[in-house]
């Protein structure tokens, strides 16, 4: 994996978070949107390594002129942190719509004795996806970043438990690998961030956007092992406290090559992924050295 000083981890420590879920009981997150769009410029934009990540995204990738595409880092981290700020008041109790286009094709596969795969993404706020589709018949497994702080995994874990997702935590032991493997044998479903991978795990080049990038190979391989229908999952902020949830099919054909069968399978998640970037520029996060400069 490139180099990167970014870490990953939402930004303060316990008792911050603490006070921002007890503030967003009786604060509109309005207000905390307009404190974050001020807070980002020091902290995000001039201390933050994601700042160029970002800025090469939309300057050498989307081909953004100089002005537009620095504006948009900024738009970009605002956003970031809005979708931040809106999991906080979730997690303190405020509503937030989201609407699902693709649910009868999610709840066609989960009355289905058979495990599947949802491959998610960085776009908007894919967790929030978790808090609405939800399966009577079968337990989610979301695998996750596992270094996240601890206040932020446990009000996590506390508001997947209303809809029986469960936390698999991604770490660098490779241990949440069996943690997969006994749910897909238990005939559930398992969701994985597949625009993103992490040091020490296999990783494919594919053509995304115009170049050259890597992707996770774990998911797809997965996959196609197992002979698993696939849904990407995207997420776009559409409005204050409100969200729009893309359920699309992923397609291969299960008789082809292993290798066949990969690129099939990560060209229609990347084409997919493409799509929903192009609606919402801005709320892909993916604040790493992505593609091969």
């Amino acid at each position: 994996m490139h180099k990167t000083k970014w870490s990953g981890k939402t930004f303060g420590n316990t008792n911050m978070h603490k006070h921002l879920i007890t503030l967003l009981k009786y604060v509109d997150v309005r207000f905390i949107y307009a404190v974050a769009a001020i807070f980002v410029v020091p902290v995000c934009l001039m201390l933050n390594y994601s700042r160029k990540s970002a800025y090469y995204y939309f300057r050498h990738v989307l081909s953004y002129p100089k002005y537009k595409a620095a504006y948009y880092v900024y738009r970009n981290h605002c956003l970031f942190a809005q979708s931040v700020i809106d999991k906080f008041a979730m997690y303190a109790g405020q509503k937030i719509q989201v609407e699902v286009d693709g649910m009868n094709t999610f709840l066609s596969l989960a009355q289905n004795k058979n495990s599947f795969l949802l491959f998610g993404s960085h776009l908007g706020c894919y967790e929030i996806s978790g808090y609405k589709l939800v399966s009577a018949q079968k337990t989610i497994y979301a695998v996750m970043f596992g270094y996240e702080k601890s206040s932020i995994m446990q009000e996590r874990q506390q508001m997947f438990d209303k809809t029986n997702v469960k936390i698999i935590p991604l770490t660098n032991d490779m241990s949440y690998l069996i943690d997969i493997n006994n749910a897909l044998n238990n005939g559930d479903i398992v969701s994985f961030p597949t625009d993103r991978y992490i040091a020490g795990t296999k990783c494919m080049e594919q053509y995304f956007l115009g170049q050259t990038a890597k992707l996770p190979e774990g998911p797809f391989r997965v996959a196609i092992m197992r002979q698993l229908n696939v849904l990407a999952v995207n997420v776009i902020k559409v409005s204050t406290k409100k969200y729009r949830v893309y359920v699309v099919p992923l397609t291969y054909n299960k008789h082809a090559t292993k290798t066949e069968q990969i690129n099939q399978l990560s060209t229609a998640y990347i084409k997919e992924l493409e799509k929903r970037i192009q609606q919402a520029p801005t709320q892909w996060y993916n604040f790493f050295d992505f593609w091969n400069k």
